[in-house]
């Protein structure tokens, strides 16, 4: 099997069990998808869901943030990961988005990436998200999936990103990626993956080793 052959029957085998897939973060616009994705670094999506909607009757819109000090947002995020930055960082992205964008969430990637807290990941969430633009977002989850299926053979997150866009097609690069995160959260997890319920065996790197080791074994 080819690699496209490969990429062609992941993503065909995605499209058939999740036809729609979207993001777990719960947001009601773009400003609060920004908040929620800066959140989530290194945060699970569940706990992110449980502290927003404190925060954001607080501080409904980024004007209401910008004049937040920094003892009024710590307490309402202080149980996600790494909550001291992620404070600083909300109040400084409110404050920038503000005077700089007029409240308005920038629908340009290396834009949003001037706001304090959002990187590269965080930008393609958002402008793939908001805007359905072809830019995929590589977190852990998609890291991990696409080296252990063997779409990509890749050492760091950027590596990944280039070696995925060249054979997925731009309108299913959005789609993509929320295919690969689901995949690593609940079936290919990082501990214990459920092979026993993914469909993808037949052409997975990973399942392929872990066959060879059991056939090792019993030999032996």
């Amino acid at each position: 099997m080819t690699k496209a052959e490969l990429f062609q029957y992941v993503l065909n085998y995605f499209r058939k069990t999740n036809p729609a897939p979207v993001t777990e973060l719960k947001y009601a616009n773009p400003y609060e998808l920004l908040v929620a994705v800066i959140l989530s670094a290194q945060c699970t999506d569940k706990r992110v869901n449980m502290v927003t909607p404190a925060l954001f009757e607080r501080f409904p819109t980024p004007f209401d943030l910008a004049r937040a000090r920094f003892e009024d947002v710590y307490p309402l995020i202080k149980s996600v990961s790494y909550p001291n930055s992620k404070t600083r960082h909300l109040i400084a992205m409110a404050k920038m988005l503000t005077e700089q964008y007029q409240g308005e969430v920038p629908a340009d990637a290396k834009e949003l990436q001037k706001l304090p807290g959002v990187g590269r990941k965080t930008a393609h969430v958002i402008t793939s998200t908001l805007f359905h633009q072809p830019n995929l977002a590589v977190d852990t989850h998609v890291f991990r999936v696409a080296n252990r299926i063997g779409l990509t053979s890749a050492r760091n997150p950027l590596q990944t990103e280039k070696q995925l866009i060249k054979y997925i097609a731009e309108k299913d690069i959005p789609l993509a990626h929320h295919w690969l995160i689901l995949h690593g959260r609940y079936v290919c997890t990082a501990r214990n993956p459920k092979c026993d319920k993914c469909g993808l065996t037949d052409v997975c790197k990973y399942y392929r080793s872990l066959r060879k080791k059991s056939e090792k074994k019993s030999v032996i």
